[in-house]
């Protein structure tokens, strides 16, 4: 077993820009990259192994190879891998949407997930704000009036960001991303939207985009919810960890290593997903084996991995883990 470099998927969506080609190097034949699917088992844009024996494979063909052993015991439990993690890149705004939760998937999408997920802002431009819930309590009527008259902007909440700012987004929660972000999401394995407004924007079909009113509104939370955010940080000896997101689909936690971050064994109980969205880093294993990790770049770490340690200068890195029910 050893660590994988992934290769992305990647998407063209309309509202999407170049910083993910220019800033991270990632390379496809788009003009555009909104998207890059850094981890994904899903049908819709497979992520696939770029080192090792096992390059060129997806990471759902490698991981059907040995399921248990690779994804631990917390992903195990889940009827296929749980978590999708992208980088995106938002030249102008995202559509106001919302996602629903499994239970309503399940009955309307053809047994697909829902979306429960987690923000992670790597870079924004000054002013940039993002959409997050509503600003006062609706009713599930006047949402629907809302969106129907064109003054559904009115009542959304705009939040200003900054880097390294965490927005946790369950299912049901109205929201949209702001031009001039890059994003890191962490979400559940599901590509489930409804579009409630999207600015009257027309596809590549020179058609407008399809709004979904009737389902937005009977997943969406009409209350007014306020943002969570990160938790403090921890000082460990040689970086920063903090906790940016605990779920039953995933945990996951922002470290900043200026020596060195020495991990613990996977145990069995979980894989380990890592992205460097600052700087440069060096994944060190099996008595001195470096794998070196560039801005951007993912890899995945099997649960039946031994220990390992990431060292830097100077790196951010987001690390991503589905533990047991009772650990998480």
């Amino acid at each position: 077993m050893e660590p994988l470099k992934l290769r992305p998927a990647f998407q063209d969506y309309i509202w999407g820009g170049t910083k993910l080609r220019t800033e991270f190097g990632k390379e496809c034949d788009y003009d555009r990259i909104a998207e890059s699917w850094e981890l994904s088992c899903h049908p819709a844009g497979l992520s696939t192994i770029a080192t090792s024996i096992y390059r060129g494979m997806t990471l759902q063909q490698y991981l059907e190879q040995d399921w248990a052993a690779r994804v631990g015991e917390g992903a195990a439990t889940f009827s296929s891998f749980p978590v999708l993690i992208k980088l995106i890149d938002a030249q102008q705004d995202l559509s106001v949407q919302v996602h629903p939760d499994d239970r309503y998937a399940r009955e309307h999408e053809n047994g697909e997930n829902g979306k429960t997920e987690c923000w992670y802002v790597v870079d924004c431009e000054e002013g940039a704000a993002l959409a997050y819930g509503f600003n006062r309590e609706l009713t599930k009527e006047e949402f629907r009036a809302h969106i129907q008259d064109g003054t559904l902007l009115d009542y959304v909440r705009l939040v200003p960001v900054k880097k390294g700012d965490v927005f946790f987004i369950e299912a049901g929660t109205l929201h949209a991303i702001g031009a001039g972000m890059l994003i890191a999401e962490i979400q559940q394995n599901s590509n489930i939207t409804y579009r409630v407004y999207d600015y009257e924007r027309v596809g590549a079909d020179g058609k407008p985009r399809e709004l979904h009113i009737d389902k937005a509104v009977d997943v969406t939370k009409t209350w007014s919810a306020p943002p969570r955010m990160k938790r403090p940080p921890q000082q460990m000896e040689g970086y920063e960890i903090a906790l940016i997101a605990d779920c039953p689909y995933f945990t996951a936690w922002e470290l900043h290593v200026t020596e060195e971050a020495a991990m613990p064994a996977p145990n069995g109980e979980s894989y380990v997903h890592l992205i460097v969205t600052e700087g440069e880093a060096a994944l060190v294993y099996e008595e001195g084996v470096v794998m070196p990790l560039s801005r951007g770049e993912s890899v995945f770490i099997p649960a039946n991995f031994g220990a390992f340690s990431i060292r830097s200068k100077d790196c951010t890195l987001l690390m991503t883990r589905t533990l047991p029910k009772e650990k998480a």
